[in-house]
């Protein structure tokens, strides 16, 4: 069972904390009460969630380049953290084929760096680097990816992220067998969830359009891609980094993803967000499919979650359509000026009351864990 006690007063370094996901990830361990530092670029987008949240009065933020080891050290050593979760990446496949020197420098150079780091302070216990479920070699097939398939991602952003799974595999044969830090990679599907203001993502750019009252451009509205609300990948993570802290076992290679049935066609997807932010809002939304950018994408692509689901007795907490609901309701609040800080936090309290509860115990709540 995840225990919302286990974070209060640990020392989190989180790379990667201005981002979309990095920041839902800071705001749920300010509400689990962790000591937070986090380590990135400026916020990448205009506006960002990271500001409009004020996310950096609440944590001790250090702008910074993942590449720059020198000073990735530095912030190693003043914080001595408990946990790393390794969230900083290029994370666009769009923007990884317009530029893949950076892409690689960042997502398999900037592993390195993290790795360095970790290895030369005593004081992590665990670390979650995060990558994405694009790891693999797709092969078009109709079921899932496990963990041990082949790790061969097609373009520059997947193949990176490939490699930051090799860096990480070849570091703990090397360096972490024999040491207490306890280290995983998981492999999470797409997240959506309030506040993404991101380029070239589906669901921001149905918030755009609900925004600026336009018909909405899909781009391969035919591919199904494994979507799931960001808070339940942040709560997998943090899921993960709790058990391996305790017990090392725990650590390995994992997926994250939606049930079978929430892994659905784009369209389908755009479809269910015009249907909700016509009964937040009632105003009307439709779709067209739009020009194809000129490069490869996947058609389909999914994940197995077995393992996860058998270790932990870990379920998604929220279906498809509650993903997108929630994600409406954050970005009509924003459009009207509302309290998004209070809806975010109203959200992940909910969220986290529900993966508290009986339906998600699990063997870990059998263990008399003693740290």
């Amino acid at each position: 069972m995840f225990d919302r006690s286990f974070y209060r007063k640990k020392k989190v370094l989180i790379t990667g904390h201005t981002g979309f996901k990095g920041s839902w990830m800071c705001a749920v361990l300010k509400e689990l009460g962790a000591k937070v530092t986090g380590y990135a670029l400026e916020p990448p987008a205009e506006p960002n969630l990271f500001e409009l949240c004020r996310l950096s009065e609440k944590m001790n933020s250090v702008t910074g380049d993942i590449r720059d080891l020198e000073k990735l050290k530095e912030v190693f050593y003043a914080a001595q953290p408990d946990i790393v979760i390794h969230m900083a990446a290029q994370p666009l496949v769009y923007e990884a084929y317009q530029n893949p020197v950076d892409t690689y420098e960042i997502n398999v150079m900037g592993t390195v760096n993290v790795l360095e780091c970790i290895r030369h302070t005593p004081s992590v216990q665990s670390f979650v680097n995060v990558t994405t479920d694009k790891v693999y070699k797709n092969r078009e097939w109709e079921w899932g990816y496990r963990e041990n398939e082949e790790l061969n991602g097609y373009d520059p952003y997947s193949n990176s992220k490939s490699c930051s799974e090799l860096v990480t595999s070849s570091y703990i044969n090397s360096y972490f067998k024999g040491s207490q830090t306890a280290v995983s990679t998981v492999r999470a599907g797409n997240v959506i969830g309030g506040g993404d203001f991101a380029a070239n993502r589906i669901i921001p750019d149905c918030v755009r359009g609900a925004y600026g009252q336009k018909r909405i451009e899909v781009r391969n509205p035919n591919s199904i891609r494994p979507y799931q609300h960001v808070l339940d990948a942040i709560m997998a993570y943090l899921l993960i980094g709790q058990a391996q802290y305790r017990q090392k076992e725990y650590a390995g290679n994992y997926n994250i993803g939606p049930e079978d049935k929430d892994a659905v066609e784009t369209g389908t997807i755009v479809t269910m967000f015009c249907q909700l932010w016509a009964r937040w809002t009632g105003e009307i939304l439709d779709w067209d499919a739009g020009k194809e950018k000129g490069f490869h994408e996947a058609n389909f692509l999914k994940l197995d979650c077995s393992k996860m689901k058998q270790k932990f007795q870990w379920r998604p907490v929220w279906n498809i359509e509650q993903a997108i609901e929630k994600t409406v309701e954050w970005s009509v609040m924003y459009q009207r000026g509302e309290d998004i800080v209070k809806c975010m936090k109203n959200q992940i309290e909910e969220f986290i009351e529900e993966f508290e509860s009986e339906r998600f115990s699990n063997a870990l709540q059998e263990q008399k864990w003693k740290k």
